[in-house]
């Protein structure tokens, strides 16, 4: 007999209170955001930088499995059969023939969706997962400000037909980088079931840019930083009054957490 406790599992990821739309969640997480705390702090460096952004993005990941990810009830034997007939969990899990992808925008993106890749192969049948690679970088002036993105090359392992497509990049700043792959995701044959992007921190410029680009993709974060807005929209519910800032005039998020493609990497060149 299948135990009601289990049978219907609902879960909501805790969210702060905003008004940017439905398909934006911003997390009311502070382990997290005590963690993600650490990793913006300057003197954290290798190797406990990479140590807390794998704990940072698992709370993501658990939120976006717990609320995406289509389920299935299912009966698993238990180690316990041997002494009592039966015995095994009768309950809901993650469908282990989800299909889902990840696609690693380098550089800052690239752990991230590996990170992401051995989550999902604990939930899932390994065929149906797959990460894929998206390689930009930023194109700045002479003033250091940022005027576009370069796409300097792409690897596709094929269609995206009936896949959840997962987009983990640390620092959402402008959202052009992440409007673009959406835009080059979307080429690709096949429609996906969803597409959904994960952040550590976002802005409200790059939301902005990713709800009016792409309407239907659901965008996850941590933190909404606005660090640059005035007191009174600091004062104000975020998405509720204009003027929101979370850029300075190179495009860098405030107060953010720095460049973490250089710190991921250990590059600084």
């Amino acid at each position: 007999m299948r135990d009601s406790a289990y049978a219907e599992l609902a879960w909501q990821a805790p969210e702060i209170d905003h008004a940017y739309g439905d398909h934006v969640h911003i997390l009311s997480d502070v382990g997290a955001l005590s963690m993600l705390s650490r990793l913006g702090h300057p003197d954290t460096r290798q190797p406990d930088a990479n140590r807390l952004l794998d704990r940072c993005y698992g709370v993501l990941f658990q939120a976006v499995v717990n609320e995406q990810f289509p389920r299935q009830n299912a009966e698993v034997r238990t180690r316990m059969e041997g002494a009592v007939e039966g015995a095994a969990y009768r309950g809901q899990i993650i469908d282990p023939e989800s299909r889902a992808i990840l696609v690693g925008v380098a550089r800052a993106g690239t752990l991230p969706a590996y990170q992401g890749f051995a989550l999902l192969n604990d939930l899932c049948f390994s065929p149906g997962l797959r990460v894929d690679h998206i390689y930009m970088q930023r194109r700045t002036d002479e003033e250091g400000r940022v005027i576009g993105v370069d796409l300097g090359g792409s690897k596709f392992g094929g269609d995206v037909d009936r896949a959840i497509v997962m987009l983990p990049d640390p620092m959402g700043a402008t959202g052009s980088s992440i409007s673009d792959a959406i835009g080059l995701i979307k080429t690709l044959p096949g429609q996906p079931t969803r597409i959904i992007t994960l952040h550590l921190i976002i802005t409200p410029e790059f939301i902005a840019r990713v709800t009016a680009d792409h309407p239907h993709a659901h965008i996850y974060a941590l933190r909404v930083d606005r660090g640059l807005s005035s007191e009174d929209v600091l004062a104000s519910k975020p998405g509720t009054m204009e003027g929101e800032v979370g850029i300075n005039e190179v495009q860098y998020i405030v107060p953010g957490a720095g460049g973490l493609g250089e710190v991921i990497n250990n590059s600084y060149a």
